[in-house]
C-alpha cells in the first residue's frame, strides 16, 4: 500500500484555490479508525469554499469532503464494537468538546467549538481519512456506497423538516431552492404526508424535473405565490428556505401564512437589507436548522435502506477525484443536482 494518496485540497482563501495534491495516509489515535473511502458526495459548501463565498472559518490547507462512506481499514487501540472491513458512514462532527453543555445533552452538532470534516479538519476527498469511532454508523449491505455517502445531506433535510419544523399531514409546504438540500427537504416533507411545492429559477428547470420524482409540484419564479396561497389565500403552512442567498427570506415572509413557520437551512452571507416586521405582524416562527446528530442518522439510514427515501434520482454521476473540477462545475452550473466522487 502506498504511503500517500491523491486528495482534493482547498489550500487558500482566494477564489479557485483547490487542486489535487498527494498527501500522507493519516495516523490514527486510540479512539479513531482509518476509513478507506468508497464514495464522497460534493456538497454546496465544498463549492462555496472553491468559489470563496463561504461564511465559515476554514483551516487552510484542508482536504474537502464531508459526505462519505467506506470500509474500516484499521482500528485504534481503544475502539470497541467495530471490525476491519465493516461498511460504515461517518457523521461530520470530527472534533467536539465532550464537556460542552450542548454535547452533554446530545446536541454536539451545536457545540460552538465543533470542527467538521472538510473545513476544520481534513475531509474525505481522498482514499483514506481519520475518523473518530463515535462518528460511525453501520451501512446495510443492500445500500450502495454511492447512495450511502448521501446520508449526511439526507440527515440535514430530516433535521430541518422533522426535527426543527412543525409539520402535519396535508400541510402545504413550500421549499425554496432545488439544490440537493432543497430536494431532499421536499422528499422528507412528502414522506410526512405534506403537499409539497418546490420553487426555483428558469435556469433550474432540470433540477425541478428531478424534484418531481418525490411527488412535488415544480414551480418557477412567481408561480410559487399562486401555489402557496391556493387554498385560502393566506399562504403555506411551512416555508423551507434552502437557497444559498439571504434575499429568499423576504420571499419566505411573503408566502408563509399567519402563525406559520419558516425554517432556514440555506446559508447566505449577504446582509438582508429588508425589514423583518412581517414576522411580527404574521406571528411567524423563524427557525434555523443546522446539521444533525446520532439518532437522526439512524433514522435516515433506516429510511434509505428500506427504499422509502431514494437518493438515486438526484445523483448526476460518479467521477474519479482526479476529475473533481468537472464534478464541481456541473453542480455549480446547475446541470446536475449531486456529484459523487470516487478515490483513486
Amino acid at each position: 500500500m502506498s504511503s500517500k494518496s491523491a486528495a482534493v485540497v482547498n489550500y487558500a482563501e482566494a477564489k479557485g484555490s483547490v487542486e489535487i495534491r498527494e498527501i500522507p495516509i493519516p495516523e490514527i489515535g486510540e479512539d479513531d479508525i482509518l476509513l478507506e473511502v468508497e464514495n464522497v458526495g460534493v456538497c454546496g459548501s465544498d463549492l462555496h469554499q472553491w468559489t470563496s463565498d463561504h461564511s465559515w472559518p476554514v483551516n487552510y490547507p484542508v482536504v474537502l469532503g464531508h459526505e462519505f462512506g467506506g470500509k474500516i481499514a484499521a482500528l485504534g487501540n481503544r475502539v470497541k464494537g467495530w471490525s476491519v472491513g465493516d461498511r460504515v458512514v461517518s457523521e461530520t462532527a470530527a472534533v467536539i468538546d465532550a464537556q460542552n453543555p450542548m454535547s452533554r445533552t446530545g446536541l454536539y452538532n451545536l457545540d460552538p467549538t465543533r470542527k467538521g470534516f472538510g473545513y476544520g479538519v481534513n475531509g474525505a476527498m481522498t482514499r483514506f481519512v481519520k475518523v473518530p469511532a463515535r462518528c460511525l454508523h453501520h451501512v446495510p449491505d443492500q445500500l450502495a456506497f454511492e447512495e450511502a455517502c448521501l446520508t449526511e445531506p439526507c440527515s440535514v433535510a430530516y433535521n430541518a423538516v422533522v426535527g426543527n419544523s412543525r409539520i402535519k399531514p396535508r400541510d402545504r409546504v413550500l421549499v425554496i431552492g432545488p439544490g440537493t438540500i432543497g430536494i431532499l427537504c421536499a422528499a422528507v416533507a412528502s414522506l410526512c404526508g405534506a403537499e409539497v411545492g418546490i420553487v426555483g429559477l428558469e435556469a433550474d428547470k432540470g433540477r425541478l424535473e428531478i424534484a418531481k420524482n418525490y411527488g412535488c409540484d415544480a414551480l418557477i419564479g412567481d408561480a410559487a405565490k399562486d401555489w402557496a396561497k391556493k387554498t385560502d389565500g393566506l399562504g403555506a403552512d411551512l416555508i423551507v428556505d434552502a437557497a444559498g442567498v439571504s434575499a429568499t427570506l423576504k420571499i419566505a415572509m411573503d408566502l408563509v401564512r399567519p402563525n406559520g413557520q419558516i425554517t432556514k437551512v440555506g446559508w447566505g452571507p449577504q446582509p438582508c437589507n429588508f425589514s423583518l416586521d412581517p414576522l411580527v405582524q404574521k406571528n411567524v416562527r423563524l427557525q434555523g436548522s443546522f446539521s444533525h446528530n446520532w439518532p437522526i442518522w439512524e433514522k435516515v439510514i433506516s429510511l434509505m435502506s428500506s427504499g422509502k427515501l431514494d437518493v438515486k434520482p438526484i445523483i448526476g454521476g460518479v467521477w474519479p477525484i482526479t476529475e473533481w473540477k468537472k464534478a464541481f462545475e456541473l453542480m455549480h452550473e446547475g446541470k446536475v443536482v449531486k456529484s459523487v466522487l470516487k478515490p483513486v
